[in-house]
């Protein structure tokens, strides 16, 4: 078994916390008033402002091999940044220790690791030069730099007159082209636009797959989910888990509550503050809950959902998962509801819509759902999958004997005519 390129054990990070008091923040009168009071009695004094420890991490112990791309996923406060930080060397541990083989480049900050007052060009060989790399080096890759980065136009100009995202575009595609044997991102790729993020992820899998190790924090869990095959997960500067990506997502957005074929969640929040998907469920024709459906009946998935923030442009979508086949279809609302495609103003509430299952083209075998939100082309709002599988069997009808032994993910009768 092959060594880990990164240890990390026992990892504790402490931060000191300082709490002013209500004093100092009072009106120009109440200071002059206490100013008096301590000319008049030496021994009166403003309280000096409490402290209080804060851990940002707290005992944290894994390990990462060479290639794998590992996904850091948490709440706000969970402690990733500052795992990030030790890992990256900007910071240092107040307990334990990681053991890291090898050369890292870290995207964490958008205002980091570059000189604002040098140019793109510059910055390409400074960066080069803090990795380690020689100018010869350097020169090998720039080009490819450069081409990736879409920011040619500029590359003579300050980096300080960047906007952040043809900042994150540079700073990332240097941090990927010159060679680290590990590369650290942060959410910062979420500054860039669509097209950009989906080309950095492509180019992160590349990375792995020339044996290079990805670590990648995010909040997108679609995005986590597409590149990573390693998650771990913090809580509250902890190790909560970490394992293969499918079941850590799923662990980290559901309650861990079980109902056959239902999953509800009212507790956790949405990826952001604007949709959140709170319930999906799997049901026969008078409406009950099934983990099982005859393809001979009629099958329904409902799904809840609540708008938290009116707005525009929302759409969700299901996508029906078999185990074996894989992705079988996606339908959207987008598609149907046209009064919520146009541009038509969500209001404030709940929403359940239903839709039936094509079953007469279904194969026998298990399912999962996953209902996920977004604004098309510009964010994803909400992730969701229904923990508990459902079951679909043939029966004696007509589709499942018709198709009996046939290859592919569905089952269909087509007509044929002849010409």
């Amino acid at each position: 078994m092959s060594e880990p390129i990164i240890k990390v054990e026992h990892l504790s990070k402490k931060y000191i916390l300082k709490h002013q008091n209500a004093e100092l923040y009072s009106t120009l009168r109440d200071v002059v008033s206490n100013k008096v009071k301590t000319i008049v009695n030496p021994k009166s004094k403003i309280q000096n402002p409490k402290s209080e420890e804060f851990w940002a991490l707290n005992d944290v112990s894994f390990e990462i091999k060479a290639g794998e791309r590992v996904g850091i996923i948490g709440r706000n406060g969970a402690g990733k940044s500052t795992l990030l930080k030790i890992l990256s060397r900007i910071v240092t541990p107040t307990k334990g220790r990681i053991t890291i083989d090898g050369r890292a480049a870290s995207l964490l900050e958008v205002g980091t690791g570059f000189h604002a007052e040098l140019s793109g060009r510059e910055n390409i060989f400074l960066n080069g030069s803090i990795l380690g790399m020689s100018k010869k080096e350097i020169q090998s890759k720039f080009d490819e730099i450069v081409a990736f980065s879409e920011v040619e136009q500029f590359l003579d100009t300050p980096v300080k007159r960047y906007s952040s995202g043809m900042y994150v575009k540079l700073a990332f595609s240097v941090a990927a082209h010159l060679e680290p044997e590990i590369l650290i991102v942060d959410e910062v790729l979420a500054v860039g636009d669509a097209e950009f993020q989906k080309k950095c992820l492509g180019k992160m899998k590349d990375v792995s797959g020339d044996g290079r190790t990805v670590i990648f924090v995010s909040h997108n869990m679609a995005a986590v989910n597409q590149l990573c095959n390693k998650v771990v997960i913090l809580q509250k500067g902890q190790l909560f888990d970490i394992g293969a990506t499918d079941k850590m997502i799923n662990s980290y957005l559901q309650t861990g509550k079980r109902n056959t074929g239902e999953t509800k969640d009212d507790s956790l929040p949405a990826l952001n503050a604007k949709l959140k998907i709170r319930s999906a469920r799997v049901t026969n024709a008078e409406d009950e809950t099934v983990s099982e459906l005859n393809n001979q009946n009629t099958g329904f998935v409902e799904i809840g959902f609540e708008i938290l923030k009116e707005g525009r442009g929302y759409d969700v979508s299901i996508q029906l998962n078999h185990a074996q086949y894989g992705t079988i279809f996606t339908t959207c609302l987008k598609d149907v509801d046209s009064g919520k495609s146009d541009g038509t103003i969500w209001k404030q509430g709940i929403y359940k819509y239903k839709i039936e299952l094509p079953m007469n083209i279904l194969r026998e075998g298990d399912y999962s759902i996953v209902v996920s939100s977004a604004i098309p082309k510009v964010e994803i709002l909400d992730i969701f999958k229904l923990e508990t599988t459902f079951f679909i069997f043939d029966s004696i009808s007509p589709v499942a004997k018709t198709t009996e032994g046939r290859a592919g993910s569905i089952l269909p009768v087509i007509e044929w005519k002849k010409v």
